[in-house]
Formats: C-alpha cells, structure tokens, sequence
C-alpha cells in the first residue's frame, strides 16, 4: 500500500542511532489527553467522545472523521484557539515519571520524538509549561497541524488528509526500517489514535489508564499484537534501560510482562 502523502514535513531520520523513542503525546506523556479535555469539557461532552471512540475501534468510523467531528463541537461553542490552548496549558499535567525518562534518554543519546495526532502548536504550548523551554525545544514532535482563521474560528490540519488515520502515524516508524542498520524502536501508546503505529514497533508499551480507556490495550490484546503494558513512565525506564544496557531482550520482557 502507499504511503499518504503528508502536507507537512518531517524531521530527519536519525540514522546513526541505536536506539530511537516514539510516543504518543495525549494520555501517554500527559495524564489527561488534551483534545479529550477540550471535547469533554468545551465541546459535546464525553459521553458522546466515548462513542465516537468505540465506533473507532470497532472499524465503524475513521479517526480522521470523529477526532474532527470532536474538534468541530468545541470551535461550534464558540471557544477560540487561544482560548483553548491557554485552557490546556493550566489543565493537562505531565506523567510522574516522564522527566527522569527523558533526562536518562537525553543522557544515553537516546533521542524521543512525539507522535500526535494533536496539534503541533498546542503540544508546543503545553510541554513548554511542563517540562521548561530548552527540554520543549529539544523534544521532535510530529504532529498535525492547526489553521485559524480571521474570524477566530480554527480547524484541524491533518497530517495526512487522504489516510483515515488523519495522522498515520506508522509513516514516522516505517523510514527507520528502510535503513541499513535500523535503531531499535520503542512506541509508547494509549488509545485509538495509535493504532497505525502498534504493529511497527520493536517494543510497544501501551499505558494502562485507571479510567477505564484502554483503547489501545484492547486494540492489541484483539489483534495479537505483543506489547506491554505500563502504568506511568517510571514502570516503563527500567524495562527501556534493561534492553538498552544488554540485560534483556524484548522477547523476554514482553513474555515475562504476561506473569
């Protein structure tokens, strides 16, 4: 199948790694996915964004097609962009355990790319506040991207139009593959918008939420895919430094995950 094409560009491929983290922005490095925030409480409410949700794991509905209609109903109130990313920088709070994560990763040559299908802008704003400007500015994010427009009202700029997805988020995975000696991929992952990149990865954490939305786990758990399951970063170093320092390998911490 070909590639989508994408309407935004991509960072370089870091081809003298070893080692390369992928992860997901909303309910993966932040406890509370932002646009779940904006859509439960600025726009038609969760139960309606807990129906789109299951429509799309159940292959009823596109990403692309419900992530917009959620978007749609907070911009149909009325709330501005800006309004809405100011609302996130005070609301969405970092995971407990993504800073040692980064800091050890940063220390190790390890580089850690966010992989969204959020908006670029937003995420900017909101890691900034979290984690300082200098770590924020370091960090790669792939995302999709944001128009406003004169009248204050904004949409969504997908990443890849023409792919359900909106964002298909196997296309910042499947380059390293094509390389001569490809790094190791960790993905870290939660929910529905992931589900393009869960087959590509070498090791695949999906976070494990006390809320019940566990989109991804179960996505995983339907189609056999090997993952493991993480609770908040911290859970997840030991294992990433585990196989980065040689003292096990994937097979053995995905089986020993399953006991």
């Amino acid at each position: 199948m070909a590639a989508p094409e994408s309407t935004l560009p991509y960072p370089p491929v870091h081809k003298d790694k070893k080692f390369v983290v992928l992860s997901d922005w909303d309910g993966t490095i932040t406890t509370y996915d932002s646009n779940d925030y904006m859509t439960d409480n600025l726009g038609y409410g969760k139960a309606k964004r807990r129906e789109g949700n299951l429509e799309i794991l159940a292959g009823r509905v596109t990403f692309r097609d419900a992530f917009r209609e959620m978007l749609e109903s907070v911009n149909a109130n009325g709330h501005t962009f800006t309004e809405c990313t100011e609302v996130l920088r005070q609301n969405i709070k970092l995971d407990s355990g993504f800073k040692e994560f980064y800091a050890w990763c940063k220390a190790n040559d390890i580089p850690v790319i966010i992989v969204s299908s959020g908006m670029a802008p937003v995420i900017r704003a909101v890691l900034s506040n979290l984690v300082g400007e200098q770590d924020a500015g370091d960090i790669e994010i792939i995302a999709n991207d944001v128009e406003v427009h004169p009248d204050g009202k904004w949409d969504i700029k997908f990443r890849h139009p023409s792919s359900g997805f909106g964002h298909d988020k196997s296309q910042a995975i499947l380059p390293y593959r094509d390389l001569a000696d490809p790094p190791v991929l960790f993905f870290f992952g939660d929910g529905v918008s992931d589900i393009s990149a869960a087959k590509h990865a070498d090791l695949l954490f999906v976070k494990q939420k006390p809320d019940g939305e566990n989109d991804l786990a179960a996505y995983c758990a339907r189609e056999g895919i090997k993952h493991v399951l993480f609770e908040d970063f911290s859970k997840a170093l030991p294992l990433v430094q585990s196989v980065v320092e040689g003292g096990r390998s994937i097979d053995q911490i995905v089986t020993e995950s399953k006991t």
